[in-house]
């Protein structure tokens, strides 16, 4: 097997690389000693399986601050979990509220329902620094509104949104508050009976530190029902040609990802003894030294909020008068430095930035990078810079 070069990683908002050791080996034992189907079979591997994942269910649930394991559902990402809530909830005539910072994992299912003439939607913008004025959210809210759903925090500017003001606006006027947390979890405490949020969508591979392939739903107690759209085996009350309606497995059509399971519930076991407030500090402190090694450069354009408040260790640039994809691509080839440049399929955020036309490049930090890695970086860009000036 050809092993791929040593690089530095830096793509880690799309995914966490490398995955801690731990994570990997603990995935591995629990599977190789429970890996059969969880609530299909009442042989007591079976039912110690289906033990696992329910326990799984609620450390989710508590980590998240919400108040029912029943109504953690497992999917194969954020995106699935998005599409699952979103098209599970709105019903014709129904008025949605979303934001202009979204992720198409947000904005494609919503104007999939936009274009059919099924729901009428609303997105407010960003301020100039990226974020979303809780205000504007009450305003855009009208009598027929039947979801508001925002990301938790931006892909492109890694600015967190102030959910908690959000919540209570939604409270207030009686609409629940879905967030997306696909770059936040794992990072960032995040509270739903807090911030009286509805509903949440995450993801395995990102912050959480565990692997591809596995994400959910995360719903608050009885405020919240959501339709089923995909239907199947359930593993119960399997003599009904109609999917059961309970929770979990009224959002849950065939055998679930064990393997994932498996590892979210070592990703989260691995977070807890690291703590996460020390993951994100020691995060920070490398994006700051990114964004000095930066910002005093005037042919590099950094986009999004000054501010180290509020937001996680990603930054998008450009170098002026350069394709992104072109500095991308040099820092890969020359560099060993791995980015990444284009829209990030968030192409709203990038008319707001001004760099629509092919994007950005961005850089985002793990748990694993150093200092070294980070000041490599910095020079890389530079030195990029300074060729290109003198081209």
């Amino acid at each position: 097997m050809n092993f791929p070069k040593k690089i530095i990683y830096l793509d880690n908002a799309a995914t966490t690389f490398p995955k801690p050791r731990e994570v990997l080996a603990e995935m591995i034992e629990t599977y190789s000693s429970l890996g059969v189907s969880p609530g299909r079979g009442s042989y007591d591997l079976g039912l110690e399986a289906e033990a696992f994942v329910e326990g799984v269910r609620a450390r989710l649930c508590e980590f998240f601050g919400g108040d029912d394991p029943r109504r953690v559902i497992f999917g194969y990402n954020a995106t699935d979990a998005l599409n699952t809530l979103i098209l599970g909830l709105v019903k014709p005539g129904c008025h949605v509220v979303s934001s202009r910072l979204e992720h198409n994992s947000v904005l494609r299912p919503l104007h999939h329902l936009l274009e059919r003439g099924v729901i009428r939607l609303d997105l407010v913008a960003g301020d100039e620094k990226g974020f979303i004025d809780p205000a504007d959210v009450d305003r855009a809210i009208r009598h027929e509104t039947c979801l508001v759903v925002l990301t938790h925090a931006s892909n492109v500017l890694g600015t967190v949104q102030p959910a908690a003001e959000i919540g209570a606006v939604c409270r207030k006027k009686g609409v629940p508050l879905a967030l997306d947390v696909t770059q936040s979890a794992g990072l960032v405490p995040i509270d739903m009976a807090g911030w009286h949020v509805s509903a949440l969508a995450f993801t395995g591979h990102k912050s959480l530190l565990g692997p591809t392939g596995i994400g959910g739903l995360v719903l608050a107690g009885e405020r919240l029902d959501i339709s089923t759209t995909r239907f199947g085996g359930t593993g119960v009350e399997s003599r009904n040609l109609l999917h059961t309606q309970t929770y979990p497995h009224r959002l849950e059509a065939g055998t679930i990802n064990l393997l994932g399971v498996a590892g979210l519930s070592a990703s989260l076991r691995y977070i807890g003894r690291e703590g996460m407030k020390n993951i994100y500090s020691r995060e920070m402190d490398l994006f700051r030294r990114l964004y000095d090694g930066l910002k005093s450069n005037p042919r590099i354009r950094l986009y999004g909020t000054e501010s180290m408040d509020n937001r996680l260790p990603l930054l998008s640039c450009n170098i002026e008068g350069t394709n992104p994809q072109d500095v991308s691509d040099i820092l890969d080839g020359d560099f060993g430095i791995a980015t990444r440049a284009g829209l990030h399929c968030a192409p709203l955020v990038h008319e707001f930035m001004g760099s629509a036309a092919k994007g950005a490049v961005r850089f985002s930090i793990g748990p694993f990078n150093t200092l070294e890695e980070i000041d490599s970086a910095c020079q890389a860009m530079n030195d990029i810079a300074e060729f290109r000036r003198s081209a």
